[in-house]
């Protein structure tokens, strides 16, 4: 037989586009179309519902960036369509390409319900299933003229403030149209059939099977009546269609789904309106395909519908309660995993499963995080004590180098906790469910001939949109289906029950999955990611004090909704586009001035308990909010402070620069203002390489393959300049009690104003860095080349610390040429360590040399600012304020330590006494991460803590106060059942607590 398979497929293409899909909508009738802009920001409804419309015509342009256009829309359905499906066509400009990243609409009633969200692939709304003729039409679109920003080009529209006035859209479509049900039935029986055809080997029987009989469709359509037509053209589709799938085809658990970015190329209130528009449409959906599930994570975007759109969260929870609508997830918000401290982390759970919990009754079992940027090893304990059960992943696909080797797998963290967790082959949280992404999903799938199953979330994504009617045929079409995966629409929990079933001795994944793309999101935004650090340290430091001063002062009351609300503002900037500075900046305007007033009211929350504790009086008082001692201060108490015996000396150095000594450290800065030396006195230890200097700034061109804000590619470091010219250099500050040298350098057009401090009884200096950036396309970072011969560095992440080799053996090891780490990094040799410390800089790299002397040389390097243009032109320009120090001769535990002291500044408040702690643990491996009263109000004491060396622990936990019980919780203050880690209290009141390597402990102490 001759080959005319292209001639057939050609045929098709055409036909489809130019016949058959234009028919799909008849006999157009256009609606009267009125008009208002709303000036500045959204408007409620029922403003826009009243506001004086003007007149408007398709063709006419409307919506400058970020306006809302109201548009009022009127018709009457004609008589002679009786009978018929009809339905309106609303086009507002949409470019085919991109849902959810250009305008969209909202179609209101004229008393204000809504009615269905317009998009590129949700231009329709339907009248009449069967038309009376004569019915009245009467619409309001509130339609968003959000600007395109996805083609990463430098870009001035994504602010408010700097976008331009020009009108962005032009209408294209207003119409009243017969709907043909069976034309429209016929194309999507073509798509599915067309597009498994072409994923069929060229000598598979099936696949002329498939081609012959769309030929004959084909024959049997009327160019000229496609109407008259379709059914018989379907008729000659029909065999192929039911043909079953093989016995071993490769399932496909379908859920619908809508990932959202909380925040991105829109800003935070653009989103609470996306995700009312996706739900709409996705009720709507549910009400016309009874099998239509879908799956909406991120219990903040479900709170803003309960906020702003009440009647609407009302019918979610009427879905939800009926199975339709499927919560997922269990976190306030899809975070980011790297940057996210410990306790934030739990906070993520406590808020998003408590959420769900009061609101729809449901204990979400899987965690759901397909678009965060890697995920940290300390993932699968949290997991585990949030009462989840399984975890889902999709990013780890964008990997450049690497293959992950699983799709199914156990995934276990730092501490030894497994989570069962799935990474769909399909590559995509945004399936459209078409014949190309079912056939790669089932060749990629990695577990064959173990695993037969994976699961695929389909629907518009990112900016919304979520499943459309025209998916929803493709999985009927497919369910059973010869040559295509089975596809059945099920709950992400039955997709587990069943992969863990078939696969419960899956392989393991030890350690975090590390994403080999954006690694420079741990950099990008410097005041955002300094304005989350410093949010978390507040909260910890207003919780402790407000819950000692709740126990101890009885007129003081715990401020419970406060504390709540604050902690969700800032779970909300944790988002995976926030956080890691990949938004636009309007999103990060709003975040510095957040950041502001988070602060401002955990400042005034924070005093008003020291000032309830300390009592009238003259006495200087230091409260130490950090896990350990500090200067004659008890952790987690106040006392008048302590001078160090040993005070600092300082004396010139010769051929310039200055020599510090406090008896424990000797400092050399020399002419430079470079650290040439930083001696360990009591372990008779350089801690610097020879020929090195620390405290090395220095710049590389920052301009990745893509993704600005995103990525940092490796041949960034081709390109190095050494920030050694000076501007000037003094001693400041001598006294007995600190010696200070500052360093002024200029380059570029930005200067740098550093200030590096050796204190009394120290063994850290501490540096100040103010910078005034003004650099472009540029990558600010500072270097601490350390003589040690470490094969692996230890770096903070939460409730522990994750290890990572020093060299480049593997590609795996390779890829991580830049890294997370949170307040330290540690590099050591037996018996002998370093560690470099900051408090509020995330990204590292680690680097290692073998010199001429035979010794190696461990260079750390802080990554302090980059300068990227998109999708914020003006990414971290201005003034910024970093703090760092380096520790010679420092252990783990001496890196926790000095990690929470240089991100817990010690507080003076005049009072009458000292303040004994609430708690006391009397093991320095030991760490309380959080002090608080008990969600519930109940008034018990919650005290969270976590063994922080890698090591096995035994300690006491000594309450301040009358305890009945102590019993060991979850996340969110349930109790453990079968717990042994927690004894107590005895008769003393003491409370034994057994911890194994970095253990996460809960405790939760009834007040007697």
């Amino acid at each position: 037989m001759h080959d005319d398979r292209s001639i057939t497929e050609h045929r098709l293409r055409r036909v489809l586009k130019e016949r058959i899909k234009p028919a799909v909508h008849t006999l157009a009738v256009p609606l009267t179309v009125e008009r208002w802009e709303a000036p500045g920001e959204p408007v409620p409804a029922a403003e826009g519902l009243a506001a004086p419309y003007g007149p408007c015509a398709v063709g006419d342009v409307w919506g400058p960036a970020w306006g809302t256009t109201w548009f009022r829309l009127t018709g009457t359905v004609p008589a002679e369509w009786a009978g018929r499906t009809v339905e309106a066509v609303l086009d507002l400009g949409f470019d085919r390409m991109m849902p959810g990243f250009q305008c969209e609409g909202l179609v209101h009633t004229a008393d204000g319900a809504e009615v269905k969200a317009l998009n590129p692939y949700n231009d329709w709304v339907r009248v009449a299933d069967r038309a009376e003729g004569g019915e009245r039409v009467e619409w309001y679109v509130e339609a968003a003229s959000n600007p395109v920003l996805v083609d990463h080009a430098v870009t001035y529209e994504g602010d408010r403030q700097t976008s331009g006035d020009q009108p962005l859209y032009r209408l294209a479509r207003m119409d009243l149209t017969v709907f043909e049900t069976e034309v429209w039935d016929l194309v999507q029986d073509l798509e599915v059939l067309y597009d498994l055809m072409v994923q069929l080997s060229p000598g598979d029987a099936r696949r002329y099977g498939i081609l012959r009989a769309i030929d004959s469709a084909l024959d049997a359509v009327d160019l000229a009546d496609v109407p008259g037509s379709a059914a018989a053209a379907r008729a000659r589709l029909a065999g192929v269609l039911a043909a079953p799938a093989h016995a071993s085809a490769h399932r496909i658990s379908a859920i619908g789904h809508a990932h959202i970015d909380s925040a991105w190329l829109w800003p935070l209130r653009e989103t609470v309106r996306k995700v009312s528009r996706t739900a709409s449409n996705m009720l709507g959906l549910m009400d016309e395909h009874p099998e239509f599930l879908f799956a909406m994570s991120q219990a903040q975007q479900l709170d803003w519908i309960k906020t702003y759109r009440p009647e609407l969260f009302e019918r979610i929870k009427k879905k939800i309660a009926d199975g339709q609508f499927v919560p997922v997830g269990g976190m306030w918000v899809e975070s980011d995993t790297n940057m996210v401290g410990g306790e934030a982390m739990a906070r993520q759970f406590l808020y998003g499963k408590k959420f769900f919990l009061d609101e729809f009754g449901i204990e979400t079992r899987n965690v759901w995080l397909p678009d965060s940027f890697g995920y940290t090893a300390a993932m699968p304990q949290i997991v585990k004590l949030s009462g989840s059960t399984w975890f889902l992943t999709q990013k780890i696909s964008w990997s450049q180098v690497n293959k992950f080797p699983h799709h199914t797998f156990w995934w276990e963290g730092i501490d030894g906790t497994r989570v069962f967790t799935h990474f769909p082959p399909v590559d995509t949280y945004n399936s459209d469910l078409g014949g190309e992404q079912l056939a790669h999903a089932a060749r990629n799938y990695q577990e064959k001939g173990r695993g037969s199953r994976s699961l695929a979330p389909f629907g518009w994504g990112d900016g919304g949109g979520g499943p459309t009617r025209e998916q929803l045929a493709r999985a009927r079409r497919q369910r059973d289906l010869e040559g295509s995966p089975r596809v059945e629409i099920e709950r992400p929990d039955a997709f587990f029950e069943k992969a863990h079933a078939e696969y419960a001795d899956a392989p393991v994944w030890a350690g975090e999955l590390y994403l080999e793309l954006h690694r420079g999101t741990y950099t990008s935004q410097a005041k955002t990611k300094q304005g989350n650090r410093r949010s978390e340290s507040l909260l910890r430091e207003a919780e402790l004090w407000a819950a000692t001063a709740a126990v101890r002062v009885p007129a003081y009351d715990y401020p419970h909704a406060d504390l709540e609300r604050i902690w969700k503002v800032v779970l909300l900037h944790q988002f995976h586009d926030i956080l890691p500075g990949s938004s636009i900046a309007w999103v990060h305007r709003e975040a510095r001035a957040t950041y502001a007033k988070v602060r401002a009211e955990l400042e005034a929350i924070t005093g008003a308990a020291q000032r309830a504790l300390a009592g009238e009086g003259s006495a200087e008082l230091v409260f130490n909010c950090a896990p350990h001692a500090r200067g004659g201060v008890p952790a987690g108490g106040a006392a008048p402070a302590v001078a160090a015996p040993d005070p600092v000396s300082a004396r010139d150095r010769e051929g310039g620069g200055h020599v510090l000594d406090n008896g424990r450290l000797r400092v050399v800065v020399d002419a430079r203002g470079l650290i040439v030396s930083a001696y360990d006195i009591e372990a008779g230890r350089e801690s610097l390489a020879p020929g090195g200097a620390a405290n090395l700034l220095q710049i590389h061109p920052d301009f990745p393959n893509m993704w600005d804000a995103w990525d940092i590619d490796a041949f960034y470091r081709n390109n190095v300049t050494d920030l050694v010219d000076l501007d000037s250099m003094r001693r400041c500050e001598d006294t007995p009690q600190a010696v200070t040298v500052r360093v002024v350098r200029s380059f570029g057009a930005s200067k740098a104003v550093q200030s590096l401090t050796l204190r009394a009884g120290a063994k850290t200096v501490d540096i100040v860095t103010e910078v005034d950036w003004h650099e472009s396309e540029k990558f600010l970072k500072v270097a601490f080349p350390l003589d040690v011969k470490a094969e692996r560095t230890a770096s903070e992440t939460q409730f522990g610390h994750v290890y990572r080799a020093t060299h480049t053996n593997t590609s795996w090891e390779a890829a991580k040429f830049e890294i997370c780490a949170h307040r330290w990094i540690h590099a050591e040799e037996p018996g002998w360590g370093v560690a470099v410390l900051n408090d509020s800089t995330y990204g590292h790299d680690v680097t290692r040399d073998v010199r001429a002397d035979g010794g190696q040389t461990t260079t750390v390097r802080l990554s302090l600012l980059r300068a990227p243009r998109y999708p914020d032109p003006e990414t971290d320009q201005g003034e910024h304020t970093l703090r760092f120090s380096l520790a010679p001769g420092a252990a783990v535990g001496d890196a926790v330590r000095e990690g929470h002291w240089l991100n817990l500044p010690e507080r003076t408040v005049r009072g009458a006494a000292p303040v004994a702690p609430l708690v006391v643990v009397d093991d320095d491996a030991v760490v309380v991460e959080a002090v608080k009263l008990a969600e519930d109000r109940g008034g018990d004491v919650i005290v969270r803590l976590y063994e922080s060396r890698g090591g096995r622990a035994r300690a006491t936990l000594t309450p301040g106060f009358a305890v009945s019980a102590a019993v060991e919780s979850d996340l969110l203050e349930r109790p453990l059942p079968g717990s042994e880690a927690v004894t107590g209290p005895g008769p003393d009141g003491a409370v034994a607590l057994a911890l194994r390597p970095f253990q996460i402990l809960t405790v939760r102490l009834r007040r007697a």
